[in-house]
C-alpha cells in the first residue's frame, strides 16, 4: 500500500510548532535587565580605586574637576542617544559592527571586528586578573599573592561566566542584575556618607566647595587630558546595542533604558566624588592608591572591609556584562561572513550563541596566560573612539540614504555631528600630543585586516576541509545555524 502524504494544511498545529522551533535569539532581556547591563558595563573598579585622573589633570581644582565629570557624562549620554536611534531602527546583535556595516559598508565593519577580536578579549582578561588580585590579596596580607594562583582564578572566573552566558541568557541577566544592585549599594554607602558629613557642616569640607574654582585653572591641554580620563570612566555606555536583538520591545525599551542608566551613573559619580572631597583633601585623593578604601578607613573603619569586597563585586559584574556583549559581537560577525560560520550557530537546547562564547572566551584566556600581551593593547585606546565616530557617521549617512527607514526614536540631528567631531578629536589628540611608535604599530595592525579581508571576504576564498571540521564541531557542540528549524523547541 502507498503512503499518504500529509498536506501542509492538514496539520496547522504542526506547522505552528515548526515555526516556533526555529533557531533564533530569544527576546529575554527586559527594561531592568538592560539598565543593569549598561550600569554594570560602565561602573567597574575605577570609581572605587582611582578616580584621580580627572582631579590630577584639573590641577586639584575641585570646581573644574566636578564640571569635567558632568561634561563627560553628558557627552556619554549624547553618544548613547545616538546609539539608541540605531538600536531601535536596526535591532540586531553586534552593536557598532552591525551599524557600521549597514551605514559605511563591509570593509570598515571588518576592520572594527578584526580590531575588537583582540582588544575586547584583552580587556576581559585584564578585568579577570584584577578581580583575582582583589579576591586573593586579603588572604596574603602585605605579601603579594602568587601569580599562578591569580591566573588560575582569573581563568576560572572567565570560563565560569563564559559557560553561564553560553547556556542561559536569563541566568546571565539575573547575575548581572544582582551584581549591579550590589555595586550600586556600595556606591550608595559612599554617596550617602558624604552627603551626611557635608550636611553636618564641617568647615574645612564646606570651604572646599565654597571656593571650588579658587585653585589654579588648568590650560586647554590639561582640561582635554582630564576630559579623556572622565570619558574613560564612563566607558561602556554603548553596550546595550550589542543585545538589541534580544531586547523585549526594543522600540520602547532601548531609549528608556539609556535615559535611565546613563543619567543615574552621572548622578552617582558626582555624589561619590563629592563624598571623597568631603572626607579627603584633593592632595590626599591624588596620592591615594585606593581612594574608596582610604575613605572607608576614615568614615566607617569598623566595616571598611566592605570596600575591597565591593571592588571585586563591581569587577565581576562588569566582566559578566563584557563577556555577554563580546559573544554577541562574534555572533554578528559570523552571521555576516566575517568570522567562521560555526560561530554564528546557536545551541539547539538553549538558543544561545554558545560557539561565539567559546570563541571569545578562548581568546581572552590566551591573553591571561602570558599577561604581558595585555599591555600591547594599551595603545589601541584610540580605536574605541574611532569606531564610535564611525558609528555616529553611519547614523548620519543612514538618515540621508535611507530616509524612510522606520525609526521609533530619532535623536536631534546635530548631536551625531558633534559626536563625530569629538570622536576624531579624541582619536588624534593623544597621537599628536604624545607621539609614540606604538601608535603606528596599532594602526598597522588595523590595516593588516586587509590581508585577511581581500582573499577570504572580498574574493571569497574557501577551503573545503573546513566544512568537514565545522560539521564535526557542530555535532560535538549540538548547535545549528540560526533561523534553521530544529527538532527541539528553545526555552
Amino acid at each position: 500500500m502507498g503512503k499518504v502524504k500529509a498536506r501542509k494544511s492538514d496539520d496547522p498545529e504542526g506547522v505552528k510548532r515548526k515555526e516556533n522551533a526555529k533557531m533564533q535569539l530569544k527576546r529575554n532581556i527586559g527594561y531592568f535587565d538592560g539598565v543593569s547591563f549598561i550600569i554594570g558595563s560602565i561602573v567597574g573598579a575605577g570609581i572605587f580605586v582611582s578616580p584621580t585622573g580627572v582631579l590630577k589633570h584639573s590641577l586639584l581644582n575641585v570646581g573644574v574637576a566636578l564640571t569635567i565629570w558632568t561634561a563627560s557624562g553628558l557627552v556619554s549620554l549624547m553618544g548613547a542617544l545616538c546609539y539608541a536611534e540605531l538600536g531601535t531602527a536596526l535591532p540586531f546583535s553586534g552593536g557598532e559592527y552591525s551599524h557600521i556595516k549597514r551605514g559605511l559598508g563591509s570593509l570598515p565593519a571588518f576592520v572594527f571586528i578584526w580590531t575588537s577580536t583582540f582588544t575586547k578579549p584583552a580587556s576581559n582578561a585584564a578585568r579577570a586578573l584584577l578581580f583575582a588580585e582583589y579576591a586573593t590579596q586579603p588572604f596574603y596580607g602585605i605579601c603579594p599573592a602568587p601569580e599562578v594562583l591569580k591566573k588560575c582564578l582569573a581563568l576560572a572566573v572567565l570560563w565560569s561566566l563564559g559557560i553561564l552566558n553560553g547556556r542561559s541568557v536569563k541566568m546571565a541577566a539575573w547575575v548581572q542584575t544582582v551584581f549591579t544592585l550590589l555595586k550600586m549599594l556600595a556606591l550608595s554607602v559612599i554617596a550617602v556618607g558624604g552627603v551626611v558629613l557635608l550636611a553636618a557642616g564641617r568647615k574645612e569640607s564646606l570651604a572646599r566647595f565654597e571656593d571650588a574654582f579658587s585653585s589654579e585653572i588648568p590650560n586647554a591641554s590639561q582640561v582635554a587630558e582630564a576630559f579623556f580620563q572622565g570619558l574613560y570612566a564612563y566607558g561602556g555606555w554603548w553596550s546595550l546595542n550589542y543585545m538589541a536583538e534580544e531586547m523585549k520591545n526594543p522600540s520602547r525599551n532601548i531609549p528608556l533604558t539609556v535615559m535611565t542608566a546613563v543619567p543615574a551613573v552621572i548622578v552617582f559619580y558626582l555624589l561619590v566624588n563629592i563624598s571623597y572631597l568631603t572626607v579627603l583633601t584633593p592632595k590626599e585623593i591624588v596620592s591615594s592608591v585606593a581612594v574608596a578604601v582610604t575613605w572607608a578607613d576614615r568614615v566607617i573603619p569598623s566595616v571598611a572591609w566592605i570596600i575591597p569586597l565591593s571592588v571585586a563585586v563591581s569587577i565581576f559584574g562588569a566582566l559578566n556584562s563584557s563577556v555577554f556583549t563580546l559573544g554577541r559581537l562574534s555572533y554578528a560577525g559570523s552571521q555576516s561572513g566575517h568570522l567562521p560560520v560555526l560561530i554564528s550557530m546557536l545551541n539547539v537546547h538553549s538558543c544561545t550563541p554558545a560557539p561565539a562564547m567559546i570563541f571569545s572566551t578562548t581568546i581572552a584566556s590566551i591573553f591571561i596566560i602570558p599577561s604581558d600581551l595585555i599591555t600591547l593593547t594599551n595603545y589601541f585606546g584610540f580605536s574605541a573612539w574611532l569606531m564610535i565616530g564611525l558609528t555616529c557617521a553611519s547614523l548620519i549617512v543612514l538618515r540621508y540614504r535611507e530616509p524612510h527607514l522606520h525609526r521609533p526614536y530619532k535623536v536631534f540631528l546635530p548631536i551625531p555631528f558633534v559626536m563625530v567631531a569629538m570622536s576624531f578629536f579624541l582619536v588624534l589628540a593623544p597621537i599628536v600630543w604624545s607621539p609614540n611608535l606604538q601608535y603606528v604599530y596599532a594602526f598597522l595592525f588595523m590595516l593588516g585586516s586587509l590581508v585577511v579581508y581581500l582573499p577570504f571576504i572580498h574574493f571569497k576564498l574557501h577551503f573545503a576541509f573546513l566544512d568537514k571540521i565545522t560539521c564535526h564541531l557542530q555535532l560535538l557542540l549540538e548547535v545549528c545555524p540560526a533561523e534553521e528549524s530544529a527538532e527541539g523547541k528553545c526555552e
